[in-house]
């Protein structure tokens, strides 16, 4: 039943885009042209999110009001009024339910468990703040009403992101849009590949036969896994969740390039990262980013003192453990990696100072890249157990010479963990090979490049579409097409 609707509700939604793609050259007129984008928006967000479009609408309304009333006067004294309004209406769907569970004593109302996470509030939550600071950093902002509803609902971000901001969006709203045919391709490259990626997700999830993938080593007893477990579990769930969320990712990117609207890219090769810093740079980019530019530097500023700025950084990674959801492992989550980046900028100062450089860089990146990945794919424990107990025996486990006498998961999610983890990386040098060459033709021909290289959805269009079928018909001819996107959970 679940995944016959969530399938109609993908069936729905392509159909729509569709139809869309084809209305939306005929209105010539921007204004208009924002309505068709906003109808539609509503009408997608009611596909899939149904009574919630009336909290999305209270949000738009109230924060295009709060936004007003601070443009009158930029004082401190707005700004929080229009920031607690935010976190009030975040807080009471996705953060007060929580109470009932966290009571010894159940003692909170019944009706309070029974709250429902609209989809995708913290993402155009963290829209509208952004819109509010921003107003308050005086930048040169006047949407209207139109414009503001059709920021915090657009399309393909409503739902998971990428959280986008007000100055890069409003002047693409309001530009003539130029359908062109290089768009359409790299838009329908994007979206395949973000299916692809998906579809590889679902496969980590469930494993190549029941009860050989991530969810099954998640749900076996914790104190039966040996070390090596769950290092693979790990890793597993890393690249799931990588494949899921980048996936989705490339899906909206390239929806929303159809109609010459660029959106922000959520991530840029994480697992090639040397050092946390680089990692958080590289994934999840806009809420990274987010979380950067309005919690920790608005707080680092407030001190000059080396320990209030790691203080800092530790309170931003916080936020955005919390921010996913309201319990307390995605709390340690985040103060894990904001202690992870604290050594990192402590190991820094300290090379600074002792003047310490290596005399042969490739092994130093290479074991910087080992820590680095290591260390990342720990916390992933956080993330995803199940209760603090389990997360506690992993971590034991991983700390146990004697657990990695035995193996307790099956051998052929090692060997699917394994090959994915290798073709990865393998594509990721394919890409960059790619890239190279394009960049030298270009150097040597002033400016022509060879088509196949430059026009690279030609060949990959055609190549994602065999092997999401491969996986889709084959791997699992009875599964569900694509996996639900993880992060409509947060």
């Amino acid at each position: 039943m679940v995944i016959s609707a969530l399938t109609n509700r993908l069936l729905i939604s392509v159909l729509g885009v569709l139809l869309l793609r084809l209305l939306a050259p005929l209105f010539h007129s921007t204004r208009k042209r924002e309505w068709l984008f906003l109808i539609a928006s509503y009408l997608f967000y009611v596909n899939w999110g149904r009574w919630f479009l009336a909290v999305l609408l209270f949000s738009s309304i109230i924060n295009y009001a709060l936004g007003n009333y601070l443009r009158q006067r930029l004082t401190p004294a707005r700004l929080w009024l229009g920031i607690g309004c935010n976190l009030l209406i975040l807080g009471f769907f996705k953060y007060l339910p929580l109470v009932g569970t966290i009571s010894a004593h159940n003692a909170a109302p019944g009706w309070v468990s029974r709250i429902a996470l609209p989809l995708g509030i913290s993402f155009w939550t963290f829209q509208a703040i952004s819109y509010l600071l921003d107003l308050y950093r005086e930048e040169e902002l006047n949407p209207s009403l139109l414009e503001f509803c059709l920021y915090m609902a657009f399309w393909p971000t409503v739902l998971s992101g990428p959280i986008c901001r007000l100055p890069e969006m409003l002047p693409q709203f309001r530009h003539p849009t130029n359908f062109s045919g290089k768009d359409i391709g790299q838009g329908i490259q994007r979206i395949l590949t973000g299916i692809f990626m998906m579809a590889i997700s679902q496969l980590l999830a469930v494993g190549i036969a029941p009860g050989q993938g991530v969810d099954a080593g998640f749900a076996s007893p914790a104190n039966l896994l040996g070390g090596l477990d769950v290092w693979c579990l790990a890793i597993g769930y890393g690249l799931q969740l990588f494949f899921n969320f980048a996936g989705y990712s490339h899906l909206v990117i390239g929806a929303a390039l159809l109609f010459n609207i660029r959106l922000q890219e959520n991530f840029n090769r994480p697992f090639l990262s040397t050092s946390p810093s680089m990692f958080w740079m590289r994934w999840h980019m806009s809420l990274s980013f987010w979380i950067r530019d309005y919690v920790f530097f608005p707080l680092a500023t407030l001190r000059r003192e080396v320990w209030w700025r790691n203080l800092s950084l530790v309170i931003a990674m916080f936020v955005f453990g919390l921010w996913h959801k309201g319990e307390l492992l995605l709390a340690f989550y985040g103060i894990y990696h904001g202690l992870l980046l604290v050594a990192h900028r402590t190991w820094q100062q300290l090379t600074k100072r002792l003047n310490f450089e290596s005399p042969q860089p490739f092994p130093l990146a290479l074991l910087s890249w080992l820590y680095t990945f290591g260390a990342v794919s720990l916390g992933w424990i956080f993330f995803r157990a199940e209760t603090k107990a389990q997360a506690m025996a992993m971590f034991t486990a991983v700390l146990s010479p004697t657990s990695y006498r035995h193996i307790a998961l099956s051998a052929n999610f090692y060997v699917l963990t394994i090959v994915l983890l290798i073709a990865y990386f393998m594509v990721v040098a394919l890409s960059a090979l790619l890239d190279s060459i394009e960049m030298r033709r270009q150097a040597a021909t002033s400016g022509m490049s060879w088509t196949l290289v430059r026009d690279r959805w030609v060949w990959v269009v055609p190549a994602v579409a065999v092997l999401s079928l491969y996986i889709f018909l084959v791997l699992h001819p009875q599964g569900p097409l694509v996996g639900p996107m993880m992060y409509q959970i947060f």
